[in-house]
């Protein structure tokens, strides 16, 4: 059931309208409402086909701004790795005996899984848990390198993997309601160049078909995306 509070912020924006970036950010965050800290969430249609292997979406983006949100980063790493990793913030060290645990119990406290190269095969014990959460570490999603220092500290710095569902949609957070208008449009900026960039080169025809931005319990506001 929709409520009054909603009824009245939605009331504020014509539907039939689409907005500049920094319009629409002032607009979602005028209507966030909410006793708390809304998240601003940016929604996209694509035109892709997912069921074609060659028109997956799987990218990744740092958000200038920050995403607002704390992630806890977990480094799998060798015992020559352990120290960069720490030094560049991770909150867990995964070691052999961490892979075990997962793969016995499936007990998952972190938000984010990083790995050197040498310690993937290991990881293979874990993959039944961590492949259908998403915390796999990856290459596409820049959680595996020898740079792990580099990995943990963009993690840590507003970097965020995104990919398309099987409805051709593609979901990201961009933000919190606090964030100020200036911040959260280079946030929002970022994600548009990463889907542009993201592309596939099979994909023909209107490939941005929409951008909707909301916040957690504010109304949509549709983006002007024409020719993008």
């Amino acid at each position: 059931m929709t409520s009054k509070r909603f009824k009245g912020v939605a009331a504020n924006i014509d539907k039939n309208l689409s907005f500049t970036v920094e319009q629409g950010v002032a607009l979602v965050k005028t209507n966030a409402t909410a006793k708390f800290d809304e998240t601003i969430e940016l929604h996209f249609a694509l035109g892709i086909d997912p069921k074609q292997g060659d028109q997956q979406i799987r990218a990744t983006v740092v958000l200038p701004g920050g995403s607002g949100k704390t992630k806890r980063v977990i480094a799998f790493v060798d015992a020559n790795n352990e120290a960069a990793a720490k030094a560049a913030g991770a909150d867990l060290i995964g070691t052999e005996e961490t892979i075990e645990e997962i793969a016995r119990t499936g007990k998952i406290d972190f938000d984010v899984a990083v790995a050197v190269p040498a310690m993937m095969p290991k990881l293979a014990k874990a993959a039944k848990i961590l492949g259908p959460r998403g915390l796999m570490p990856n290459p596409k999603t820049d959680t595996v390198g020898p740079n792990i220092a580099k990995i943990i500290e963009e993690q840590k710095g507003g970097k965020i993997a995104f990919k398309n569902d099987n409805t051709s949609n593609v979901h990201l957070i961009v933000g919190k309601a606090s964030f100020d208008l200036e911040k959260l449009t280079a946030n929002v900026n970022a994600v548009l160049e990463a889907i542009k960039k993201a592309k596939p080169s099979s994909s023909k025809g209107i490939f941005i078909k929409s951008a909707t931005l909301t916040s957690t319990m504010g109304p949509a506001v549709h983006l002007n995306v024409a020719g993008l």
